[in-house]
């Protein structure tokens, strides 16, 4: 499995594509290049990025353009942009690319080292907060399979009750016992835009907990 970090760079001039490859190799990340606008909106349509280097001026669809729209989709509008602008460019371009979505920009040439730097943040980031994805489907998972041991439980005849393993339950209430010490981990890392999905694991949890204490009573 591949756990590289796909980073995309959108520039029309090869010279400048080649020139960001070269500083940004050492990172060992997966460097897509788009050489338009139109290109970069088609790139993020089936990959997941970590950011976006875009170029301000391009013809036809130009920087701010492409972000806007990178920003108007559900599944990038989080995506971090960093835009590169001439050195010499209109001073009004900072403004526009802020409003547009942008979270720095870079003038040309480049300072190699800033320009790692900053990009390595997002990288990092991104590694991050994918990892805490994972974790989390990972604990749904668990509670999903502990639901179900314990709705077996339940459904069994009280009066077959002697016939049931007797570290059923308490192997059951450890399993559960230590998904929710991993959720307790998880919760104090979650970011805001998993904060949602993560509370209603969070209950479920808790429900799981008091049906089986209520059938380890019973």
């Amino acid at each position: 499995m591949d756990d590289k970090a796909k980073i995309l760079l959108v520039d029309d001039r090869e010279e400048n594509l080649i020139a960001l490859e070269a500083i940004l190799s050492s990172l060992d990340q997966d460097l897509v290049r788009a050489r338009s606008g139109e290109d970069a909106l088609k790139a993020l349509l089936t990959d997941e990025y970590a950011v976006i280097l875009l170029d301000v001026v391009m013809p036809g669809m130009d920087g701010f353009e492409t972000a806007r729209d990178i920003k108007r989709r559900k599944k990038t509008r989080d995506l971090p942009i960093i835009f590169l602008t001439a050195v010499n460019s209109d001073p009004d371009y900072a403004f526009r690319g802020y409003a547009a979505g942008a979270v720095d920009f870079i003038s040309k040439p480049f300072d190699p080292w800033v320009l790692r730097a900053k990009v390595s943040v997002f990288v990092e980031l991104h590694n991050k907060n994918k990892q805490l994805r994972d974790q989390t489907t990972l604990l749904r998972e668990q509670a999903a399979l502990l639901r179900e041991q314990s709705a077996l439980l339940q459904v069994r005849p009280a009066d077959s009750a002697h016939e049931r393993d007797p570290a059923a339950g308490p192997d059951l209430a450890e399993h559960l016992a230590a998904v929710r010490e991993q959720a307790e981990t998880l919760g104090k890392r979650v970011p805001a835009g998993l904060r949602g999905e993560f509370d209603e694991l969070d209950r479920r949890l808790d429900a799981l907990r008091a049906s089986l204490e209520g059938d380890v009573e019973g």
